[in-house]
C-alpha cells in the first residue's frame, strides 16, 4: 500500500504521517488535534496562540499545512505571536491581512469573522456572542472535542461531530 493519497499527500494511516502526529502530540495534544482537523479539511484555518518554535512549524509543514506567524498585540501593548495554519493559501492571506499587526479584540464582528475562518457554524458563533457557554444538547465528550461552543439546536454541529470524533480517536491511538 502506498503512503501517498491520490493527490500526492501523505496518507493519515502511513507510518510517516503517524510519526509526525506523535511528534506534534509531544508538543501539545491540542496542537496535534487542530493540525489533524485542518489537514483533513474539517477546519479551513487554525490558530495556535502559544509559542511554537521551528520544530513545530516544520512538523505542521510536513503534514502538508501552510504556516505563518502573525504579530498581534494585547491591551497592555505587549506583542504576541500567533501561528496560523491551513491547506488553503487564501485563508492564510485573509487572516494575515485582517489581523496582522493589530490588537487582539473580542468584538462581535471579529468573533464572526474568526468563526467563519475557523469553520464554526454561524448559528453557534452568533449564539456564543449573545450568550457564551449557554447549555446545549451535546454530551460533555462531544462538546470537549469541538473548538466552538455549540448552540442548543444547531443543525450543523451534529454533522461535524463524526469527523471530529474520527480525528480525535485517530490521534489518541497514534
Amino acid at each position: 500500500m502506498s503512503n501517498q493519497c491520490c493527490d500526492g499527500d501523505l496518507h493519515p494511516d502511513s507510518p510517516e504521517f503517524q510519526g509526525y502526529l506523535r511528534s506534534l502530540k509531544k508538543i501539545d495534544f491540542e496542537l496535534a488535534y487542530l493540525a489533524m482537523l485542518t489537514r483533513e479539511g474539517i477546519k479551513p484555518l487554525s490558530r495556535w496562540e502559544k509559542p511554537l518554535v521551528d520544530e513545530g512549524l516544520e512538523l505542521l509543514q510536513r503534514i502538508d499545512l501552510l504556516t505563518r506567524q502573525v504579530q498581534r498585540t494585547v491591551k497592555t501593548g505587549k506583542e504576541v505571536v500567533e501561528t496560523i495554519f491551513s491547506r488553503t493559501p487564501a485563508c492564510i492571506r485573509l487572516y494575515e491581512k485582517t489581523f496582522g499587526n493589530t490588537p487582539i479584540d473580542k468584538s462581535a464582528r471579529t468573533q464572526q469573522f474568526e468563526g467563519f475562518l475557523f469553520g464554526y457554524p454561524p448559528c453557534c458563533v452568533n449564539h456564543y456572542i449573545r450568550k457564551p457557554y449557554a447549555p446545549n444538547n451535546l454530551t460533555d465528550r462531544e462538546q470537549k472535542i469541538l473548538f466552538h461552543w455549540a448552540c442548543r439546536d444547531c443543525k450543523v454541529t451534529p454533522t461535524l461531530l463524526p469527523a471530529y470524533k474520527n480525528a480525535y480517536d485517530l490521534l489518541e491511538r497514534c
